[in-house]
């Protein structure tokens, strides 16, 4: 596995799927689409795109892997169109041109309880993609599923998010297993090696499997 496209790199998970993938001995190419520019690396390709207008023939959407770690929150989208704009629209865009142009594996970030029949907002829009992305019939699709999330930057948290996050790292073993906290790396970790196995067909990572370790046996959908 020479060649990774990362989508989302600014965010929680994608700054840990970057540094997994520029440290990693095996990658000799990392392209990484943002709207700004990244800290130069040798290994890494940064072209600065807007996602209402991604260039369709930039040569950088064929790879030997893709992960998508794109999203935002209903807080900073500021609507629920804005959120579904930038969580479904724009992935499901760039997905479209990886899959055209060849990219075989395609990993998405997704979220615990993603059901596209959901009465949950959120979770109806994971569901959705994961179905979209599904359909697009990529040669391998690995889809995980974290429950909250620790770790990594969160400048902005909210006092009542910052309140659940305390909640979920402190008394993570009261908690069902599905529903305990997992760290940004771990899911990244999880993610990244289930892409570089790239087993045939869609497979489903969820949040109680997740580790900081190699993945086992993702459930095949």
């Amino acid at each position: 596995m020479t060649h990774i496209l990362i989508l989302g790199a600014t965010g929680q998970v994608g700054q840990e799927l970057l540094a997994l993938a520029l440290s990693h001995p095996d990658v000799t190419r990392v392209v990484a689409p943002t709207r700004q520019p990244l800290p130069v690396h040798p290994k890494l390709e940064n072209p600065q795109v807007d996602y209402e207008q991604l260039p369709p023939d930039a040569p950088w959407w064929r790879a030997d892997m893709a992960l998508c770690a794109l999203g935002t929150t209903l807080r900073r989208a500021r609507s629920r169109a804005g959120f579904y704009r930038v969580d479904h629209d724009y992935v499901l865009a760039a997905a479209r041109l990886i899959q055209r142009a060849g990219t075989p594996v395609f990993g998405l970030v997704s979220s615990l309880g993603a059901n596209p029949g959901s009465r949950v907002f959120y979770l109806r829009v994971k569901g959705k993609i994961e179905q979209d992305l599904d359909a697009l019939a990529f040669p391998s699709l690995i889809m995980i599923r974290p429950s909250l999330l620790v770790g990594g930057p969160r400048a902005s948290a909210h006092p009542v998010e910052a309140l659940g996050l305390f909640a979920a790292k402190w008394l993570s073993a009261l908690l069902p297993r599905q529903y305990r906290a997992v760290t940004t790396r771990a899911v990244a970790l999880n993610l990244f090696q289930a892409c570089r196995e790239a087993r045939p067909g869609a497979h489903i990572i969820e949040s109680d499997v997740i580790t900081s370790g190699p993945v086992v046996n993702p459930i095949q959908t």
